[in-house]
């Protein structure tokens, strides 16, 4: 039997990169036996690997028939890799070129959906190059504290802070352009947090929409951020104790979401749920994690559905065009 030779690009010159690689390396051990898996690793500085030999990404697209995607952040999620692969004909999982920097972009992605009716938190984006100092000030002025800052083109909650202060809110613009040069500032909205992950042509529906999660985290203080995702402070319940209403509210905006930024085969939408003025859409990641910390995998239980499955779903659906 003639198997289907799947390249899996992982690592990258990205930030989660390191989440990156543990994507990839649960793809590679989750491919059914139909298909044969092929490491594809690009390191930090951009150099492609196959099979542990430096090659060139064109030799690599000759070699294989569908490549998963299993590249995170920058690069990966941001419209480059897809517009390189889109240049040499390749099919690939994921969202296309555009759907990818719109989802990367959350002012892009914001405006969108807002002119669309998705209820989202008040926000306003500030550049990097401008006095950090009168900035913070202005924001403690004109916004009720507290506030969300994070960065608008980057995944998994990276350089996020939650800032009551003036110098909190220093704080959290300074690590922002550490890594960005745009920060995107939000009306902080109490309330329960859920993640909604929505897979295309899945069970007889165009987009299918999971079960969502509620994530709670240990320290009421805290954010859902980077470090919370990845060090097991917090516990994820599958599916979340919502009530019929709100659950129906997730699985809709999430499905619309997917649907108005023209994404892909799949995503997962980011919320929060509040007792009396509903669900407020967060932000959307394009490739989410497939890591065993990863929310994803964990939807994919709970409505009785392995990775393995998923990934022939989907690498179906890239081969297929759809």
């Amino acid at each position: 039997m003639n198997r289907t030779r799947v390249g899996v690009l992982r690592g990258g010159p990205s930030v989660e990169y390191d989440v990156s690689l543990k994507t990839g390396q649960a793809v590679l051990n989750n491919l059914s036996a139909k298909y044969e898996g092929i490491d594809i690793f690009i390191d930090k500085t951009g150099v492609w690997n196959k099979n542990g030999k430096t090659v060139k990404p064109e030799d690599v697209f000759r070699s294989i028939d569908v490549i998963f995607n299993a590249l995170h952040g920058e690069y990966g999620e941001d419209g480059k890799i897809q517009q390189l692969m889109d240049q040499f004909g390749v099919k690939y999982t994921g969202s296309n070129a555009l759907a990818s920097a719109l989802g990367m972009n959350k002012i892009m992605a914001k405006k969108i959906l807002k002119d669309n009716g998705i209820k989202m938190p008040t926000y306003f984006e500030y550049r990097k190059g401008a006095d950090v100092a009168k900035t913070a000030a202005q924001i403690f002025k004109s916004m009720l504290m507290p506030v969300i800052i994070k960065p608008a083109d980057r995944g998994s909650s990276l350089g996020l802070t939650k800032a009551q202060t003036l110098k909190e809110i220093e704080d959290g613009l300074n690590k922002v352009f550490d890594i960005s040069n745009i920060a995107l500032v939000e009306e902080f909205i109490n309330g329960r947090e859920a993640t909604c992950a929505v897979i295309d042509n899945f069970r007889g529906e165009k987009i299918y929409s999971l079960l969502p999660i509620e994530i709670v985290i240990d320290d009421k203080e805290r954010v859902f951020d980077f470090e919370q995702k990845y060090s097991g402070g917090t516990k994820e319940i599958c599916p979340g104790d919502f009530s019929k209403e709100d659950k129906q509210s997730i699985q809709e905006v999430s499905a619309k979401v997917h649907k108005l930024l023209g994404l892909r085969h799949y995503s997962r939408s980011d919320l929060i749920v509040t007792p009396k003025r509903g669900v407020y859409f967060l932000e959307v990641n394009t490739l989410p994690g497939l890591t065993e910390q990863s929310l994803l995998p964990k939807s994919l239980e709970a409505v009785g559905t392995t990775l393995s499955q998923f990934l022939d779903h989907v690498l179906e659906l890239a081969l297929h065009n759809k």
